[in-house]
């Protein structure tokens, strides 16, 4: 959770509901806090890897596996886009940013074909440069700039307002998903049942409050309006003030964490359509494995070359929009998964799904409009390729 989200999600809630982005950024916690519930809760009941893809299987049928796993897949696709976009807003000039997002997806790409492992040690040290880059932001930005506490008073009048807020809410969320990785790995922890309920509840909680300082610092400098201008808000924040000299401290953490990001995603993602590859709920080329390098390489190359033709095309308020549609997506399924679940694996309030639940469907229908209505294109013809599947097959 603690990558690239921070480093470009508060723009395009900015330009979607102004300083009411801290309202939005409230309810996208609460969503995500139910939504981490009923992922723990789960994850608990099934220690497997494959989260609500399994889930989904298991508690629902085979067709609510699909429609998260479906929406995993093009969401996270779509999370590629922004984090590549992210790394280039932050080391390229104008003009150079598509083709250096492009380069970074591919040279990625290439190492994660010839096999790449993701140890705790590397995922910290992103971490810890990620989080110096955050504190030098708050510190910069608040010490050097011009801050103004009346930028932090939201106008919530009338309903074209709150829909603005729900709107910067769907945007937000895309910043907190990560949180639910740790459940994909329920075959590796220790003692799961105990270990990853702990680990999410507490990582949110965590989260929540460093992205509450983030986004608090970035508006009392910059403003809502300048902050929803801004293609790269955190150096923004700190250059607007006479503490330059840290602009490339947060340059440096801001492409490190969406590198970093980027990597787990595409290592994320092939996993997950080899899984529904071997399903034949993706097509079954995807499920090849490369016999030396022991990698789903089909899966991966698709992938690369999807996300760099997307990037050719898209800009970041799309990506991060047409992510949150289809991980918003997943956690609906995970929260119907676990309200099914029954005394003797309950662990939270059934009331905690059906919040989580209504809040997905909220916040996927208040997105912009442009990624509702491919996220639904996109929807379809994932459904029309099962439906299809199954006829070929019966035949």
């Amino acid at each position: 959770m603690i990558g690239a989200g921070v480093f470009a999600a508060f723009a395009p809630a900015a330009r979607s509901a102004g300083t009411g982005l801290l309202v939005g950024l409230g309810i996208a916690a609460v969503v995500a806090y139910c939504n981490a519930t009923a992922s723990a809760q789960l994850a608990a009941q099934y220690p497997l890897s494959g989260g609500t893809y399994l889930y989904g299987r298991e508690r629902l049928g085979e067709w609510w596996g699909f429609f998260a796993g479906w929406g995993f897949v093009v969401g996270k696709t779509a999370s590629c886009v922004a984090m590549a976009l992210t790394f280039a807003a932050y080391v390229a000039p104008s003009g150079w940013q598509r083709p250096v997002a492009a380069a970074a997806v591919v040279v990625l790409a290439t190492v994660n074909y010839r096999g790449i492992t993701r140890t705790a040690r590397l995922t910290g040290v992103i971490v810890v440069v990620t989080l110096v880059a955050l504190g030098m932001v708050m510190l910069a930005a608040l010490a050097g700039g011009e801050v103004d506490s009346q930028r932090l008073t939201p106008n919530l009048a009338g309903a074209s307002s709150w829909y603005g807020v729900l709107q910067a809410a769907g945007l937000l969320f895309f910043a907190f998903a990560g949180y639910a990785r740790i459940a994909t790995l329920g075959e590796e922890v220790r003692d799961p049942g105990r270990t990853i309920p702990r680990a999410i509840q507490v990582a949110l909680a965590a989260v929540v409050v460093l992205y509450a300082a983030v986004a608090v610092t970035v508006l009392l400098v910059l403003g809502p309006e300048t902050l929803a201008a801004s293609g790269e808000p955190l150096a923004d924040a700190v250059t607007a003030g006479t503490w330059d000299w840290a602009v490339p401290v947060v340059r440096v953490g801001g492409a490190t964490a969406a590198l970093g990001a980027l990597l787990a995603l595409i290592a994320g993602i092939g996993r997950t359509s080899l899984a529904m590859a071997r399903e034949q709920d993706l097509p079954t080329w995807l499920a090849a494995v490369h016999p030396r390098h022991r990698v789903p390489h089909h899966a991966d190359v698709a992938l690369a070359v999807a996300v760099v033709a997307l990037i050719m095309v898209v800009d970041l308020r799309a990506a991060i929009g047409f992510s949150s549609f289809g991980v918003l997506l997943y956690y609906l399924t995970a929260n119907i998964a676990a309200f099914t679940q029954d005394h003797e694996h309950r662990r939270f309030p059934r009331g905690l799904q059906v919040l989580g639940g209504t809040g997905c469907t909220v916040l996927v229908l208040t997105l912009p409009v442009s990624s509702v209505l491919v996220g639904a294109v996109v929807l379809g013809i994932g459904i029309g390729y099962r439906l299809w599947r199954q006829r070929a097959g019966a035949a």
